[in-house]
């Protein structure tokens, strides 16, 4: 089985930067030799889950539009772990961040972490 950990989150103040992790262990191997997206979501409370950033297979990015400019997703070369910097948080930022593994052709894979929570606050 594949664990997932978020870890990075807190209490910042508005304007202020986080960097969340997002890092896979146990059976990996799947990950490691084979490309997949990864994804930050996050959802606030009485929300729907949304898409915050999202890296491709093919190394492309995808961004909310709230958070362009301001959030960069990136990996390690492992493909077990990825990061989220979040600079210039706004309070509606505030939420619980989940990230994902995903691939969706052969051999599939879908694991999501609990989540971290983030909250922009003075």
């Amino acid at each position: 089985q594949v664990q997932v950990v978020e870890s990075g989150g807190g209490l910042v103040q508005p304007g202020g930067s986080l960097r969340l992790s997002c890092a896979a262990s146990g059976a990996t191997s799947t990950l490691i030799f084979n490309f997949g997206e990864m994804g930050w979501y996050r959802q606030a409370p009485g929300k729907q889950r949304e898409l915050v950033a999202l890296l491709s297979a093919t190394g492309s990015t995808n961004y909310a539009d709230s958070v362009k400019d301001r959030f960069a997703i990136s990996r390690d070369n492992t493909k077990t772990i990825f990061y989220l910097q979040m600079n210039s948080l706004k309070p509606e930022d505030t939420a619980v961040y989940l990230c994902n593994f995903r691939r969706t052709s052969f051999p599939r894979f879908d694991h999501w972490g609990q989540g971290t929570q983030v909250t922009v606050s003075s």
